[in-house]
Protein backbone atom coordinates (compact mmCIF):
# COMPACT_ATOMS: atom_id res chain seq x y z
CA UNK A 1 0.00 0.00 0.00
CA UNK A 2 1.08 3.39 -0.98
CA UNK A 3 0.77 6.07 1.84
CA UNK A 4 1.42 9.77 2.19
CA UNK A 5 1.51 11.17 5.12
CA UNK A 6 0.66 15.21 5.88
CA UNK A 7 1.99 17.04 8.48
CA UNK A 8 3.49 20.19 9.15
CA UNK A 9 7.17 20.97 8.68
CA UNK A 10 7.44 24.35 10.50
CA UNK A 11 10.22 23.64 12.81
CA UNK A 12 12.36 21.94 9.67
CA UNK A 13 11.35 18.43 10.66
CA UNK A 14 8.61 15.87 11.32
CA UNK A 15 7.57 14.88 15.39
CA UNK A 16 9.36 11.97 15.62
CA UNK A 17 6.54 10.34 16.80
CA UNK A 18 4.97 10.82 13.15
CA UNK A 19 8.54 9.37 11.73
CA UNK A 20 8.66 6.40 13.90
CA UNK A 21 5.20 5.33 13.13
CA UNK A 22 6.12 5.87 9.23
CA UNK A 23 9.15 3.40 9.93
CA UNK A 24 6.89 0.91 12.10
CA UNK A 25 4.41 0.90 8.52
CA UNK A 26 7.26 0.63 6.43
CA UNK A 27 8.71 -2.49 8.34
CA UNK A 28 5.41 -3.91 7.60
CA UNK A 29 5.68 -3.82 4.02
CA UNK A 30 3.89 -0.30 3.22
CA UNK A 31 5.34 2.52 1.36
CA UNK A 32 4.56 5.87 2.93
CA UNK A 33 5.88 9.01 1.46
CA UNK A 34 5.89 12.82 3.36
CA UNK A 35 4.24 16.19 2.46
CA UNK A 36 4.97 18.56 4.88
CA UNK A 37 3.71 21.77 5.85
CA UNK A 38 4.92 24.92 5.93
CA UNK A 39 2.44 27.65 7.37
CA UNK A 40 0.73 28.56 10.26
CA UNK A 41 -3.39 28.56 11.26
CA UNK A 42 -5.88 28.09 8.90
CA UNK A 43 -4.41 30.38 5.59
CA UNK A 44 -1.17 28.87 6.11
CA UNK A 45 -2.27 25.33 6.21
CA UNK A 46 -4.43 25.77 3.06
CA UNK A 47 -2.08 27.76 0.81
CA UNK A 48 -0.59 24.02 0.52
CA UNK A 49 -2.99 22.49 -1.43
CA UNK A 50 -1.74 23.23 -4.68
CA UNK A 51 1.74 21.66 -3.79
CA UNK A 52 -0.09 18.65 -2.07
CA UNK A 53 -2.26 18.13 -5.20
CA UNK A 54 0.72 17.78 -7.39
CA UNK A 55 2.49 14.84 -4.56
CA UNK A 56 -0.88 13.16 -4.91
CA UNK A 57 -0.54 13.77 -8.90
CA UNK A 58 3.02 12.50 -8.61
CA UNK A 59 2.75 9.79 -6.35
CA UNK A 60 -0.53 8.55 -6.59
CA UNK A 61 -0.84 7.33 -2.95
CA UNK A 62 -3.70 4.93 -2.03
CA UNK A 63 -4.35 6.60 1.05
CA UNK A 64 -3.16 10.45 2.90
CA UNK A 65 -2.63 9.61 6.63
CA UNK A 66 -2.87 13.50 7.94
CA UNK A 67 -1.85 14.27 11.48
CA UNK A 68 -3.31 17.02 13.51
CA UNK A 69 -6.92 18.57 12.59
CA UNK A 70 -5.45 21.19 10.06
CA UNK A 71 -3.43 18.67 8.23
CA UNK A 72 -6.50 16.68 7.68
CA UNK A 73 -8.45 19.87 7.09
CA UNK A 74 -6.05 20.71 4.01
CA UNK A 75 -6.14 16.88 3.29
CA UNK A 76 -9.74 16.62 2.51
CA UNK A 77 -10.39 19.51 0.36
CA UNK A 78 -8.88 17.14 -2.13
CA UNK A 79 -11.28 14.01 -2.86
CA UNK A 80 -9.65 12.12 -5.07
CA UNK A 81 -7.82 9.39 -2.33
CA UNK A 82 -9.29 8.78 1.21
CA UNK A 83 -7.84 10.61 4.11
CA UNK A 84 -7.64 9.02 7.72
CA UNK A 85 -6.52 11.80 10.51
CA UNK A 86 -5.29 11.53 13.34
CA UNK A 87 -6.19 14.03 16.04
CA UNK A 88 -3.77 14.57 19.14
CA UNK A 89 -5.57 16.78 21.31
CA UNK A 90 -4.24 20.56 21.06
CA UNK A 91 -6.59 20.38 17.73
CA UNK A 92 -9.34 19.23 19.88
CA UNK A 93 -8.39 21.05 23.13
CA UNK A 94 -7.84 24.62 21.79
CA UNK A 95 -11.20 26.18 21.08
CA UNK A 96 -10.42 28.07 17.94
CA UNK A 97 -8.98 25.37 16.08
CA UNK A 98 -11.95 22.78 17.52
CA UNK A 99 -14.14 23.98 14.51
CA UNK A 100 -12.02 23.37 11.95
CA UNK A 101 -11.22 19.79 13.17
CA UNK A 102 -14.92 19.39 13.20
CA UNK A 103 -14.78 19.72 9.17
CA UNK A 104 -11.85 17.51 8.87
CA UNK A 105 -13.68 14.83 11.01
CA UNK A 106 -17.08 15.08 8.43
CA UNK A 107 -14.60 14.75 5.47
CA UNK A 108 -12.27 12.22 6.37
CA UNK A 109 -13.08 8.36 5.56
CA UNK A 110 -12.11 7.74 9.25
CA UNK A 111 -10.84 9.46 12.20
CA UNK A 112 -8.32 8.43 14.90
CA UNK A 113 -8.25 9.80 18.87
CA UNK A 114 -5.58 9.63 20.95
CA UNK A 115 -7.27 9.71 23.95
CA UNK A 116 -10.84 8.94 25.21
CA UNK A 117 -11.14 12.96 26.55
CA UNK A 118 -10.51 13.91 22.99
CA UNK A 119 -13.70 11.95 21.73
CA UNK A 120 -16.28 13.21 24.67
CA UNK A 121 -15.09 16.90 23.01
CA UNK A 122 -15.01 16.05 19.80
CA UNK A 123 -18.23 13.52 19.61
CA UNK A 124 -17.33 12.43 15.90
CA UNK A 125 -20.23 11.16 14.09
CA UNK A 126 -18.52 8.93 11.67
CA UNK A 127 -15.71 6.00 12.29
CA UNK A 128 -13.41 6.83 14.42
CA UNK A 129 -11.02 4.87 15.96
CA UNK A 130 -9.47 4.99 19.94
CA UNK A 131 -5.96 4.45 19.10
CA UNK A 132 -2.53 6.37 21.37
CA UNK A 133 0.80 6.32 19.52
CA UNK A 134 3.25 4.06 20.31
CA UNK A 135 6.52 4.36 21.53
CA UNK A 136 9.42 2.34 19.75
CA UNK A 137 11.02 0.45 22.31
CA UNK A 138 13.88 -0.26 20.54
CA UNK A 139 15.23 3.45 21.01
CA UNK A 140 14.58 2.98 25.04
CA UNK A 141 17.39 0.86 26.17
CA UNK A 142 17.21 0.32 29.78
CA UNK A 143 20.62 2.15 31.31
CA UNK A 144 21.84 2.45 34.65
CA UNK A 145 21.82 5.74 35.73
CA UNK A 146 25.04 6.56 36.66
CA UNK A 147 26.29 5.59 32.80
CA UNK A 148 23.26 7.74 31.59
CA UNK A 149 24.75 10.82 33.43
CA UNK A 150 28.55 10.29 32.39
CA UNK A 151 27.32 10.25 29.29
CA UNK A 152 25.18 13.10 29.29
CA UNK A 153 28.02 14.88 31.67
CA UNK A 154 25.68 15.67 34.61
CA UNK A 155 26.40 15.21 38.42
CA UNK A 156 25.86 12.20 39.90
CA UNK A 157 25.37 13.58 43.21
CA UNK A 158 22.53 15.81 42.09
CA UNK A 159 18.96 15.54 42.34
CA UNK A 160 17.34 15.91 38.59
CA UNK A 161 13.41 16.24 37.72
CA UNK A 162 12.81 16.18 34.28
CA UNK A 163 9.76 18.44 32.98
CA UNK A 164 7.54 17.04 30.12
CA UNK A 165 9.01 20.10 27.74
CA UNK A 166 10.64 23.37 26.62
CA UNK A 167 9.98 26.07 29.28
CA UNK A 168 8.98 28.69 26.98
CA UNK A 169 5.90 26.06 25.96
CA UNK A 170 3.00 28.02 27.87
CA UNK A 171 0.99 24.68 27.59
CA UNK A 172 3.40 22.58 29.44
CA UNK A 173 2.52 25.07 32.31
CA UNK A 174 6.27 24.98 33.57
CA UNK A 175 5.29 27.82 36.32
CA UNK A 176 3.50 25.36 37.94
CA UNK A 177 6.09 22.84 37.93
CA UNK A 178 8.78 25.40 38.91
CA UNK A 179 6.54 26.17 42.40
CA UNK A 180 6.63 22.77 43.00
CA UNK A 181 10.35 21.76 42.48
CA UNK A 182 10.65 25.44 45.00
CA UNK A 183 9.54 23.55 47.93
CA UNK A 184 12.03 20.78 47.37
CA UNK A 185 15.89 20.69 48.88
CA UNK A 186 18.28 20.69 46.20
CA UNK A 187 16.54 19.70 43.18
CA UNK A 188 17.44 20.18 39.71
CA UNK A 189 14.04 20.58 36.95
CA UNK A 190 15.67 20.05 33.82
CA UNK A 191 13.91 21.49 30.22
CA UNK A 192 13.54 18.88 27.66
CA UNK A 193 14.73 20.76 24.97
CA UNK A 194 17.12 20.13 22.13
CA UNK A 195 18.23 16.79 22.67
CA UNK A 196 18.47 13.87 19.91
CA UNK A 197 16.26 10.62 20.61
CA UNK A 198 19.36 8.74 21.64
CA UNK A 199 20.04 11.60 24.44
CA UNK A 200 16.50 11.52 25.06
CA UNK A 201 17.07 7.79 26.15
CA UNK A 202 19.87 9.02 28.30
CA UNK A 203 18.41 11.28 29.91
CA UNK A 204 15.34 9.26 31.13
CA UNK A 205 17.83 6.84 32.72
CA UNK A 206 19.53 10.02 33.91
CA UNK A 207 17.00 11.83 36.34
CA UNK A 208 15.52 10.83 39.48
CA UNK A 209 11.93 11.70 38.24
CA UNK A 210 10.09 12.94 35.47
CA UNK A 211 7.19 15.67 36.28
CA UNK A 212 3.98 16.86 34.02
CA UNK A 213 2.15 19.67 34.50
CA UNK A 214 0.56 20.85 31.16
CA UNK A 215 -2.41 22.58 31.37
CA UNK A 216 -3.86 20.21 28.33
CA UNK A 217 -2.69 16.80 26.93
CA UNK A 218 -3.78 14.37 23.93
CA UNK A 219 -1.87 11.35 24.97
CA UNK A 220 1.32 12.66 25.52
CA UNK A 221 4.22 10.64 24.32
CA UNK A 222 6.85 11.94 27.02
CA UNK A 223 4.65 10.09 29.92
CA UNK A 224 4.59 6.72 27.14
CA UNK A 225 8.65 6.90 27.20
CA UNK A 226 9.31 7.84 30.64
CA UNK A 227 7.59 4.85 31.22
CA UNK A 228 9.46 2.40 28.77
CA UNK A 229 12.48 3.76 30.56
CA UNK A 230 11.12 2.86 33.88
CA UNK A 231 11.82 6.03 35.09
CA UNK A 232 9.13 7.40 38.34
CA UNK A 233 6.95 10.00 36.92
CA UNK A 234 4.38 12.38 38.28
CA UNK A 235 1.83 13.98 36.72
CA UNK A 236 -1.68 15.68 36.52
CA UNK A 237 -4.28 14.26 34.94
CA UNK A 238 -4.01 14.95 31.59
CA UNK A 239 -4.71 13.11 28.07
CA UNK A 240 -4.56 8.86 29.19
CA UNK A 241 -2.24 9.62 31.57
CA UNK A 242 -4.40 8.28 34.24
CA UNK A 243 -5.35 5.02 32.35
CA UNK A 244 -1.72 4.07 30.98
CA UNK A 245 -0.31 4.90 34.15
CA UNK A 246 -2.99 3.31 36.76
CA UNK A 247 -1.25 0.55 39.20
CA UNK A 248 2.30 1.07 38.63
CA UNK A 249 4.21 1.52 41.34
CA UNK A 250 6.33 4.64 41.60
CA UNK A 251 4.08 6.44 38.74
CA UNK A 252 1.96 9.38 40.65
CA UNK A 253 -1.07 11.25 39.81
CA UNK A 254 -1.43 14.87 41.24
CA UNK A 255 -3.66 17.99 41.11
CA UNK A 256 -2.74 21.50 40.28
CA UNK A 257 -1.33 22.12 43.94
CA UNK A 258 2.14 22.78 44.11
CA UNK A 259 2.44 20.99 47.63
CA UNK A 260 0.98 18.27 46.43
CA UNK A 261 2.88 17.56 43.60
CA UNK A 262 5.58 18.47 45.49
CA UNK A 263 5.57 15.61 47.73
CA UNK A 264 4.94 13.20 45.13
CA UNK A 265 7.54 13.73 43.62
CA UNK A 266 9.65 13.47 46.58
CA UNK A 267 7.83 10.01 46.62
CA UNK A 268 8.65 9.47 43.07
CA UNK A 269 12.71 10.45 44.33
CA UNK A 270 12.68 8.05 47.06
CA UNK A 271 10.99 5.56 44.83
CA UNK A 272 15.69 4.43 44.12
CA UNK A 273 14.01 1.34 41.65
CA UNK A 274 13.00 1.25 38.11
CA UNK A 275 8.99 1.05 37.54
CA UNK A 276 6.96 -1.88 35.81
CA UNK A 277 6.15 0.84 33.14
CA UNK A 278 7.83 -1.06 30.29
CA UNK A 279 5.70 -3.80 31.23
CA UNK A 280 2.22 -1.44 31.25
CA UNK A 281 3.07 -0.55 27.55
CA UNK A 282 3.35 -3.47 26.59
CA UNK A 283 0.16 -4.69 28.33
CA UNK A 284 -1.59 -2.18 26.72
CA UNK A 285 -0.72 -2.83 23.33
CA UNK A 286 1.56 0.40 22.75
CA UNK A 287 4.59 -0.93 20.71
CA UNK A 288 4.87 0.69 17.63
CA UNK A 289 4.44 -2.29 16.05
CA UNK A 290 1.64 -3.42 17.48
CA UNK A 291 -0.59 0.15 17.07
CA UNK A 292 0.97 0.31 13.38
CA UNK A 293 -0.66 -3.10 12.41
CA UNK A 294 -4.03 -1.62 14.17
CA UNK A 295 -3.51 1.28 11.49
CA UNK A 296 -3.28 -0.97 8.46
CA UNK A 297 -6.64 -2.64 9.36
CA UNK A 298 -7.95 1.18 9.11
CA UNK A 299 -6.27 1.63 5.86
CA UNK A 300 -7.43 -1.06 4.63
CA UNK A 301 -11.12 -1.18 5.21
CA UNK A 302 -10.93 2.65 3.94
CA UNK A 303 -9.69 1.79 0.86
CA UNK A 304 -12.02 -1.21 -0.46
CA UNK A 305 -15.14 1.31 1.10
Amino acid sequence: MKILIVASFNKGFFAPFILEQSAALEQLGHTVHFFGIQGRGIWGYVSNYKGLKRIIQDYKPDVIHAHYGLSGLLSVLQRRVPVVTTFHGSDINNRKVLPFSKIAMRLSAYTIFVSQKNVDIARPTKKFALLPCGVNSDNFRMLSKHNARLQLHLDTTKTYVLFAGSFSNRVKNPELAEKAIALLNNVELLELKGYSRVEVNYLMHAVDAALMTSHSEGSPQFIKEVMACGCPLVSVDVGDVKEITSGVDGCYLVSRDPKQIAEKLQLAIDFKERTQGRQRIVELGLENQKVAEKIVAIYTNVVKS
